[in-house]
């Protein structure tokens, strides 16, 4: 069973990977468009063929990449790009470790923190509590 694409959706996720707000396709789309006309582009599941040469050439990706979105295909032709003129470095890339995971660690991390600092603050009130007359 092949889903059918949605092109629009393909755009506001290629901007999204570029970082790119709305309001900067618009202005790399000329002066008749708006933040409202991408957010409008952008729900739309099939683009006309111009329009989406046009929307590809602002957004430095190839046609391709917008009809048949791929989220690691689509990085790495972004990352070959945006990379000035030596692509070599992005051609070959390959992220050596997951950023959710690191994320998760970084939580971890932070909720030991947190549970040390409950710990002492407990520590401190006990002893508070000890010198403290009638307690």
């Amino acid at each position: 069973m092949h889903s059918k694409i949605h092109e629009g959706r393909n755009v506001k996720r290629i901007r999204e990977i570029l970082g790119m707000k709305q309001e900067a396709l618009a202005v790399e789309l000329g002066e008749d468009w708006t933040q409202k006309k991408v957010s409008l582009l952008e729900q739309k599941e099939e683009i006309d063929g111009p329009l989406l040469e046009q929307v590809a050439k602002a957004l430095k990706v190839p046609v391709d990449s917008i009809k048949n979105f791929n989220e690691e295909a689509a990085v790495n032709i972004i990352a070959s790009n945006n990379n000035g003129h030596d692509n070599s470095s992005a051609v070959n890339f390959q992220c050596t470790f997951n950023p959710i995971d690191k994320w998760v660690e970084a939580l971890e991390e932070n909720k030991k923190l947190y549970e040390r600092l409950l710990q002492a603050e407990r520590e401190k009130v006990a002893i508070l509590e000890k010198l403290i007359p009638g307690k």
